[in-house]
């Protein structure tokens, strides 16, 4: 066994090699007249391509430590075929850039910006990113960082041939922060990947915003969604944090969990979603707290055997329909004494606790009835239908079970609508 006295040499060793490295980098300009590639391939670890105004032709393959930038507008064209920067190396840094001229095969993975799973701790950051079919792909590239780009796809192609702004797989740690997405299937889409960080991203003009499939211990946290099908997609994920996202005028659902487990939510604001704010099937002991949904036809469906979920201090808010839950047995949606505000509850607060006196029930038997047989709306306002409800409410033991809420609140929560805090250029 080596004592400490022979680690040390080597140790001094390694760090004078690293010293040396890093006083060998240098700051090289490129012209857009010489090959790019070629300057990539003489270039030493460490230094930095400063690539001037102009367009320089793609694809280029990146499998050393170096930083490619410009400030001055620089355009690197892809030939359309495959993707245009390739990078396989540690460390590398792309940032200021236009990138465009991708390919167009979804199975070959075709990017403007390729990150393999040698390109840990690759930063891809104030680049303007368009007409390509994926925006960034992190194939395996561990605590790789994607910050403050625009991302614009392309706006040409079916929804199921295009590709998605931030693809994201199995890259332990990676970030995507700030970034401006927009066109193309998702805004950012991950799967089979833990530790992420998606913050502060604005989504427009996509399928989904953010769309996780089976990513645990991650967070999603600051972004904006604006008029995608679906803001949201939470899927067979567990250990989430989803806290003060936006989503606005998205057309199916704001927020949907399925087979989302063990997840925080909490200070999202869902507006006006034709379809639904929130949709959970098959969810499990998720903590609901301070969201605003609001101007939707159904506020929350909720149904599939979701089961030992806390759902408080929620602000339900001018929906046509509150609450969707059809099952035998009660659901009370209150924690620790205190319930969530909803806007078409006529109550009062005698003793002044901030508390409604009574508990409120989002939904009837005539409700149900309707869910299951929507015919039955010709019949809502008959002498029949009102004895029904006159009966229910004399009779509360006749209601089959649903949600119900013991301690609803008087007042909405102080929940502020996120604002986007992403870098534009």
């Amino acid at each position: 066994m080596l004592g400490f006295h022979h680690l040390v040499p080597a140790a001094m060793l390694a760090a004078g090699l690293l010293i040396a490295a890093d006083a060998t980098a240098a700051i090289v300009d490129v012209p857009p007249t010489r090959s790019l590639q070629a300057a990539i391939e003489v270039a030493a670890s460490g230094d930095v391509l400063r690539l001037s105004a102009g367009e320089y032709s793609g694809p280029v393959l990146i499998r050393k430590p170096i930083t490619l930038e410009s400030s001055d507008g620089a355009i690197i064209k892809g030939d359309g075929e495959a993707s245009v920067i390739t990078v396989d190396a540690p460390d590398v840094t792309i940032r200021g850039l236009k990138v465009t001229g991708s390919g167009l095969k979804l199975d070959e993975m075709d990017a403007a910006i390729f990150l393999t799973q040698n390109a840990r701790r690759a930063v891809v950051e104030q680049n303007r990113i368009e007409n390509n079919l994926v925006g960034v792909y992190v194939h395996g590239a561990p605590d790789a960082l994607v910050r403050g780009n625009i991302i614009i796809g392309r706006s040409d192609l079916r929804l199921n041939e295009a590709g998605n702004g931030v693809h994201v797989w199995n890259a332990p740690g990676a970030q995507v922060i700030g970034n401006d997405i927009q066109n193309g299937r998702d805004g950012i889409y991950v799967i089979a990947s833990r530790k992420n960080v998606f913050r502060d991203n604005r989504m427009r003009d996509l399928r989904y915003a953010v769309h996780y499939m089976y990513t645990h211990d991650s967070e999603v946290s600051g972004n904006v969604s604006i008029g995608n099908h679906a803001g949201f997609a939470i899927m067979y994920s567990d250990r989430l944090k989803v806290i003060g996202n936006l989503s606005t005028r998205d057309r199916d659902r704001g927020l949907f969990l399925n087979y989302a487990n063990m997840s925080d939510i909490g200070a999202n604001v869902v507006k006006a979603a034709p379809e639904k704010c929130v949709f959970l099937y098959n969810a499990n002991k998720n903590r609901f707290h301070d969201n605003w949904f609001e101007g939707c036809e159904i506020g929350i469906h909720f149904t599939a055997g979701s089961e030992r979920n806390r759902i408080a201090g929620n602000a339900f808010v001018s929906n046509r329909t509150q609450v969707k839950y059809v099952g035998t047995r009660f659901v009370d949606w209150s924690d620790e004494g205190r319930g969530n505000y909803w806007s078409d509850n006529p109550a009062f607060d005698l003793d002044g606790d901030g508390l409604a006196d009574t508990a409120y029930k989002p939904n009837d038997l005539v409700d149900e009835i309707l869910w299951v047989n929507p015919n039955a709306k010709l019949l809502l306002n008959s002498p029949a239908v009102q004895v029904v409800r006159w009966a229910q409410a004399q009779f509360p033991a006749i209601h089959p079970g649903g949600v119900i809420d013991s301690a609803p609140l008087m007042k909405p929560p102080a929940i502020a609508e996120p604002a986007w805090q992403g870098y534009s250029r």
